[in-house]
């Protein structure tokens, strides 16, 4: 049985990534990634080097924190750095100097872009909410307060489990289930009866690792059978096809 939420009608809470699903960032933060990478390879490897791709964000920084994803692409090219702190100047070549540099850049285009919202999924939220559902957010970016800030969308969430409390309560990120599962413990929810809203393969991972009761993959790029290898239990545009009218 699903409700008019096109959910299954035992869930009782929804867990929802922010770049993506409920914010146009997700290209921001890969153009921010990839002007990043080149840039580092450029000066690595000389005029020749091989740029970041878009297959590159997908398979090692998508969804990820800052630092998984500088490590886990720098590895596919075979490169390793020493680790450094998360204080790092942005000029150090270390996984999070690399990570802050990008983070610099993508807080640039923000502020001079601004963020936009996907309607469809703020006005889906709001029907969750109407429902009686739980929500919170789930995000590996340290930047997601300011984010939903921005869009005045911070009444929209019960609990954020973000970049900045996974640090402080020593979560690892996704594909690892850790900080879904967190929110769900917040909203006092088994995991069972929670939904998770994801548009990167990772989340996909961490949804099914996790084994939530349900897990909706948001295609943003054209990566719909991707997302259903990866654990989705139905993949949308839109949350809007979904149903729910606030």
């Amino acid at each position: 049985m699903t409700t008019q939420l096109g959910l299954p009608d035992d869930i009782q809470a929804c867990l929802f990534d922010l770049d993506g699903v409920v914010t146009r960032t997700a290209v921001v933060h890969a153009a921010a990634w990839k002007a990043t990478f080149d840039a580092f390879l450029r000066e690595r490897d000389g005029a020749g080097f091989r740029p970041f791709t878009d297959s590159d964000y997908d398979r090692y920084v998508d969804g990820r924190p800052r630092a998984d994803g500088v490590r886990s692409f720098l590895a596919s090219r075979g490169i390793e750095l020493p680790e450094g702190t998360p204080d790092d100047p942005p000029d150090a070549q270390t996984v999070n100097g690399v990570g802050n540099r990008k983070n610099e850049l993508l807080l640039e285009k923000i502020r001079t872009d601004g963020v936009e919202a996907y309607e469809g999924t703020l006005r889906y939220i709001d029907a969750v909410r109407a429902a009686g559902l739980a929500t919170a957010i789930v995000s590996s970016s340290a930047n997601t307060w300011d984010v939903l800030r921005s869009i005045d969308a911070e009444r929209l969430f019960d609990v954020r489990i973000d970049g900045v409390v996974a640090r402080e309560r020593k979560l690892p990120g996704k594909p690892r289930p850790d900080t879904f599962l967190a929110a769900a413990r917040d909203l006092g929810v088994e995991a069972s009866r929670a939904a998770v809203f994801e548009d990167a393969l990772a989340g996909m991972d961490a949804g099914r690792s996790g084994h939530f009761g349900y897990v909706v993959g948001v295609d943003r790029v054209g990566q719909t059978d991707a997302l259903y290898a990866h654990g989705a239990d139905r993949v949308v545009k839109d949350l809007a096809e979904l149903g729910g009218h606030a």
